[in-house]
């Protein structure tokens, strides 16, 4: 049931808790007998009811805060209930963790400001004037305070996108990054509902990235500088250790975990011993955890020379950069080249910096993949039946990963489906008609016969995916389609 933005936390917590006790029966707990739609009911109004109570106890804890302040002494609200902060007192009262209750406080101010001190009833002169709300964080706060973001959503973005870095661009107008942060704010508002906040805090970070590519460098640097290795014994002799990765090695690790474990995330049709391969796989009485760890000691004995098939099969790990021809520069002397803006991971689309970019171009070479004018991916070819190599890159570059709602795939476990059938609407192979699935999502459009069709914008000439659910098979209806969201990092407009 959708909610009015407008009313109140406390309003929105009394209609949802008495929707929840009439699904009940009247305040009982038994949720066996329910149907599944009433199931899905019952769960979304008491989740409702929940981000209503959050609020409250967002604003209540962050004001118990503001009155415990160290600078009223023994007179805090806190220390004369007998505890040493406001962040003790709530935990006494609410039992939640220190975590928790920050993140409650937080949530609090971000709602109610704290206004300047003043002096008698006249503003010092020396406080700073209370400036107008960017446009990027009132939206933000306001899908907070009407519920359509959670606490934990609401600090995912917060913390993700951090502030827009105007100083660090003086040659823009004081407005620019502020309006690219709020175009960036409604994307991911957009998406809050389909994402784990987990993913909705590394498409903020993403965001960020995009519009910020200074700070991608100095973010690395950081994160390079404080790269570890650290290795000890418990009691019991066991060893332990303790790694902190810089951006590029943890890409590498990555895909090479990924290598690893491929063969157990389904059948990969990769040569004629693939059914030996699966066979092998599914004896495998090692988990996960020790599969990785056995692949990590591998790559450790053969060493950075070693034949990879030694370590791989006949699947070699890499990492792969995604990064626009827009971003390198040529330089004065033949050969040279200069990478002015940001790559993107394929996989996740984690930024790196330009200095990474150059040593992975010099290294590894690049792959171009051309686009139109207006956004899309030119095409490759049309005899094919299957993508091409090049085609499913530029699918890859355009899609980011599976494009089914609420999958978090990325681009490496996707295949690449033909909107129009080949053989029943003799699709032909083009870019444009092909988008990226995971086996999963794959499978479940062709068995359970969704459908998915592209429109074509004729003021803007850009290309909107949509997915069709199947006829309901008692009364023959199709629902609305559903609009199909890029994953790529490419979506959010670059600064």
């Amino acid at each position: 049931m959708n909610v009015p933005a407008a009313s109140s936390p406390a309003s929105r917590l009394t209609d949802a808790a008495a929707r929840v006790a009439l699904r009940l029966g009247g305040g009982g707990s038994e949720v066996g007998g329910l149907g599944d739609d009433e199931l899905l009911e019952l769960l979304a109004d008491a989740t409702e009811a929940r981000k209503a109570l959050e609020l409250i106890v967002a604003g209540a804890s962050a004001e118990v805060s503001r009155r415990s302040s160290r600078d009223l002494g023994y007179d805090g609200l806190a220390q004369r209930k007998g505890l040493r902060s406001g962040t003790a007192l709530v935990q006494h009262i609410t039992g939640l963790g220190r975590t928790d209750v920050t993140r409650a406080v937080e949530a609090g101010n971000e709602l109610a400001p704290v206004v300047p001190e003043s002096v008698g009833d006249v503003q010092s002169a020396t406080a700073p004037a209370v400036s107008v709300v960017d446009e990027w964080l009132g939206a933000l706060r306001s899908a907070l305070a009407s519920g359509r973001l959670t606490q934990a959503q609401f600090q995912a973005i917060r913390a993700g996108l951090g502030e827009p870095p105007v100083a660090r661009y003086p040659e823009l107008a004081p407005d620019f990054l502020p309006r690219a942060w709020a175009r960036a704010v409604q994307v991911l508002l957009e998406e809050a509902a389909a994402l784990p906040v987990e993913d909705l805090r590394s498409q903020a970070r993403i965001a960020r990235d995009r519009l910020d590519p200074v700070g991608v460098t100095l973010r690395f640097e950081e994160r390079f500088a404080a790269r570890s290795f650290r290795a000890w014994t418990d009691q019991d002799g066991q060893r332990h250790a303790h790694i902190l990765f810089d951006d590029e090695a943890g890409a590498w690790v990555d895909a090479l975990l990924q290598a690893a474990l491929r063969p157990r995330r389904g059948p990969r049709f990769v040569g004629t011993d693939a059914a030996e391969k699966t066979r092998a796989a599914d004896a495998d009485e090692r988990t996960n955890e020790q599969l990785q760890y056995d692949t990590i000691m591998a790559v450790l004995r053969t060493g950075a020379n070693a034949d990879p098939q030694q370590a791989f099969g006949d699947r070699q790990p890499g990492v792969r950069i995604v990064v626009e021809a827009s971003a390198v520069a040529d330089g004065t002397r033949r050969g040279e080249m200069h990478v002015t803006g940001v790559g993107h991971l394929e996989d996740g689309g984690q930024a790196l910096p330009s200095g990474v970019i150059e040593a992975r171009m010099c290294d590894s070479g690049v792959i171009p993949v051309m686009w139109g004018p207006d956004g899309r991916p030119l095409d490759v070819g049309r005899e094919l039946r299957l993508f091409t190599r090049k085609q499913r890159l530029a699918i890859a570059a355009r899609d980011g990963g599976c494009m089914w709602p609420s999958c978090g795939a990325p681009i490496s476990q996707c295949e690449y489906h033909h909107i129009d059938h080949w053989w029943e609407h003799h699709g032909r192979t083009d870019v444009d008609d092909g988008i990226a699935l995971c086996r999963n999502c794959h499978l479940r459009l062709h068995n359970q016969r969704w459908r998915i069709t592209r429109t074509r914008d004729s003021i803007t000439d850009a290309d909107t995916y949509w997915l069709h659910l199947p006829p309901d098979p008692a009364t023959g209806e199709v629902g609305d389609p559903v609009a199909l969201r890029s994953k790529s990092p490419r979506r959010f407009e670059a600064a």
